[in-house]
């Protein structure tokens, strides 16, 4: 058996591993590079072997990094069938439509005001190369085994993080593969604790917070500290925002806070239509996660939802102080970038960070504290106030990810650790070997390894 490890390897976008046995290729996750201009590049790369030769995808959640790259894959040949939850698939759909139409937008706009190195601009994929991947999905039930081949069975089981988002045990060759996915918080507002595995021969764990603990601190006190503060001041505050759970989790914290008359009467806007969207599939999908249909109902009735961009520019242009939640939540496109066109010069303006912020994006680099960022070929000044609430990640932190493995009756042979930059793996690393006396690899991209 042979594993390579096409993505997510040394950094924490791009999830792709790929398993080789007996003739048969899988590919656990298909995602998007997101970062640097050195990363997006790998995106425009082909696989190191032909998607025609690929079986079967399994993907553990609907993250652009873990499902971003399947229009590609398809476009290039691939016939196979792509496995998810019902909620996975959802999502899925709804953020490669979303991914495509912004690259489309996007390299509209660099042809049109000429921004852009290349002659003419291109799309990674169109919307309708996104809709080609569509009718190869097929859906999965939790915690119930299916077979991909007379000698290869699978089963998900609950990994938190976002709606629908699952762990992965492969049965090969005799031997128990476990892909983590990304895990969640343990003590999240909205999801159920993630599932832990009790057997496995490998592990494949996300690191993204493998150097990192959540600080002890109520984010719903920062987050009305900071909205307080900015509507004193006259200024808007702006939250970028994945649009897939994030985005809900923040409007339950402000409904709650809005509620216990914490924070002032002023709008309360989300601009993400596939947030908005997202708001449904809660509603349909109510045994995965804990916020009952009233509460739903009552928290939605306080936000103005945006999905006509004439309706984004007019509040763009409207001065009065207001919070908006929009996509997407590392600033790297979506209507996010419009809002900081206005206002990230503004000193009154408060943008506050939630999620992780890969090596490269916008998001990291106003977090590093940069004094320019650029968006649509422009620099602008950075004078608004940044901050961080570290404590509404949707990924588990170091204590999460340990406990995790604690309930494994046997000792795996390896645990791979996957998706997280380099002080992350190794500090991890570190933390597992000394706690567990598990070896771990940290493999890079491209690495194959064998099994026996």
């Amino acid at each position: 058996m042979k594993i390579q490890f096409l993505g997510a390897a040394g950094t924490v976008t791009g999830s792709k591993t790929l398993i080789e046995s007996n003739g048969i290729r899988i590919l656990i996750d298909c995602g998007l590079f997101q970062g640097g201009h050195e990363l997006r590049q790998q995106n425009w790369e082909p696989l190191p072997v032909l998607p025609s030769s690929i079986d079967f995808v399994l993907l553990t959640h609907g993250h652009l990094d873990h499902c971003g790259w399947l229009p590609r894959l398809v476009n290039q040949g691939f016939e196979g069938k792509i496995y998810c939850t019902s909620p996975s698939k959802a999502i899925t759909q709804l953020i490669l439509m979303d991914s495509a139409k912004i690259q489309e937008e996007e390299a509209e706009k660099a042809n049109q005001e000429k921004y852009s190195k290349h002659n003419p601009a291109e799309p990674l994929y169109t919307v309708e190369e996104a809709e080609k991947v569509l009718p190869f999905f097929r859906v999965i039930q939790l915690e119930k085994e299916f077979n991909l081949d007379a000698e290869i069975s699978a089963r998900y089981f609950y990994a938190a993080h976002i709606l629908g988002a699952c762990s992965i045990e492969l049965n090969i060759e005799g031997r128990k593969l476990v892909f983590s996915g990304d895990i969640g918080r343990d003590n999240d507002d909205l999801l159920f604790p993630s599932v832990k595995p009790k057997k496995a021969d490998y592990v494949f764990l996300e690191s993204t917070y493998g150097n990192k603990l959540h600080p002890g601190n109520d984010p719903k006190d920062e987050l009305a500290e900071y909205i307080n503060e900015a509507f004193e001041n006259g200024g808007n505050i702006v939250i970028p925002s994945f649009a897939v759970e994030r985005a809900q989790a923040i409007m339950y914290l402000i409904w709650q806070l809005k509620k216990e008359d914490r924070i002032p009467d002023m709008p309360y806007i989300i601009d993400t239509p596939m947030g908005i969207q997202m708001i449904e599939l809660f509603t349909e999908n109510r045994d995965w996660h804990k916020l009952r249909i009233d509460q739903c109902t009552e928290m939605c009735k306080m936000f103005t939802m945006i999905t006509d961009y004439e309706d984004t520019i007019a509040t763009i242009y409207d001065d009065q102080p207001k919070v908006v939640i929009a996509a997407s939540g590392m600033l790297t496109g979506g209507r996010v970038l419009s809002y900081l066109e206005r206002y990230i010069v503004r000193p009154e303006t408060t943008v506050v960070i939630v999620g992780f912020q890969s090596e490269g994006t916008r998001g990291r680099k106003l977090l590093d504290g940069e004094k320019e960022i650029k968006i649509y070929g422009k620099y602008y000044p950075v004078e608004a106030k940044v901050v961080e609430i570290e404590g509404l990640s949707a990924h588990g932190d170091q204590d999460d990810l340990l406990n995790w493995l604690s309930q494994l009756e046997n000792k795996p042979e390896t645990i791979f650790l996957v998706h997280g930059e380099v002080e992350a793996l190794q500090t991890l690393k570190s933390k597992i070997e000394e706690k567990y006396q598990i070896r771990c690899e940290i493999p890079y991209q491209g690495q194959m390894v064998e099994i026996n």
